[in-house]
């Protein structure tokens, strides 16, 4: 434990820093998508895609936490602009893929030279146990923010239906 500072106050130095690196990295994003005409929330999805490599619309709805309407419009507007496209199954041709278009996609990766330096040059100092450690972390606070999503969805989703509970009209009785 560093001298002079609780754990509590060094988990929540932690949690402002994470919260500040998470909100530049929206930003970062954002400036990104301005830059190619796209929406923030289609880069987060177009970056999904990449991840993931072939994926189909209901796979990319659940990594995403996107309705399958809402994730047919972020798929129609990167189709349009080149960087996806639709890929029929070669065994079950009602089985659609969405894959991202290499070459147009590339293009997208030079707005990243500048952040993969930053943080090639930031790794460059940690050690290969820190960076070990470095990488624990980013896997399990993926899982723990997937987890956290799922909560909040849920309580959400089920906020959303009892507010439509209570705008529908009450039935009438006969008289």
């Amino acid at each position: 434990m560093s001298r002079g500072k609780t754990r509590a106050a060094l988990m929540q130095e932690l949690e402002e820093a994470m919260r500040r690196s998470s909100a530049q990295g929206v930003l970062f994003g954002q400036t990104v998508a301005n830059a190619i005409g796209i929406s923030g929330s289609d880069l987060d999805c177009l970056d999904f895609v990449n991840l993931e490599g072939r994926v189909t619309a209901g796979r990319l709805a659940e990594v995403t936490g996107l309705t399958s309407g809402a994730i047919t419009g972020v798929v129609d507007r990167l189709e349009k602009a080149g960087l996806v496209r639709r890929e029929r199954d070669e065994v079950d041709r009602r089985k659609v893929f969405i894959v991202v278009v290499s070459e147009n996609a590339a293009k997208i990766g030079r707005f990243y030279v500048p952040m993969q330096q930053a943080m090639h040059k930031l790794w460059s100092t940690y050690s290969d146990a820190e960076l070990q450690l470095l990488l624990r972390f980013a896997k399990e606070g993926y899982k723990a923010a997937l987890q956290a999503t799922e909560v909040l969805n849920t309580l959400t989703n089920d906020g959303v239906k009892k507010r439509a509970a209570l705008k529908e009209p009450k039935p009438r009785r006969a008289r």
